[in-house]
């Protein structure tokens, strides 16, 4: 019998990824990220798509196993800073329709308050 594949949340915070199982809490992983300036690394942005999990922080950027935490690939984005670098990628997931429909329900919400003043 197959397993049923775990939900998972990402967090990113102070230079780590911590994984919980979306249903019960329980922490699953967590990864230190190997940023070269920890001064800067408080911060930590991450993005999960249909084929990856990417971090960024301290102006470096890492892929992640989703299921381990396990660091993948890592760039130090030389010459461009250590503050927080923001990630997109062409196979958004749920989150960025969910973004989407947000901006669309917000464009329509304008239209008619715009045409009911006037």
């Amino acid at each position: 019998m197959a397993r049923a594949r775990q939900s998972l949340i990402y967090v990113g915070i102070k230079s780590s990824v911590v994984a919980f199982d979306r249903k019960t809490g329980e922490q699953v992983w967590r990864t230190q990220l190997p940023a070269r300036y920890k001064s800067s690394a408080s911060l930590v942005n991450v993005v999960r798509d249909a084929e990856g999990l990417f971090a960024s922080c301290a102006g470096e950027i890492f892929s992640l196993d989703p299921r381990t935490g396990a660091i993948l690939w890592g760039d130090p984005l030389k010459g461009l800073g250590t503050w927080l670098a923001t990630i997109a990628t062409d196979l958004g997931g749920e989150s960025n329709a969910a973004a989407s429909a947000f901006m669309q329900q917000a464009a329509q919400t304008a239209a008619t308050t715009t045409t009911a003043a006037n």
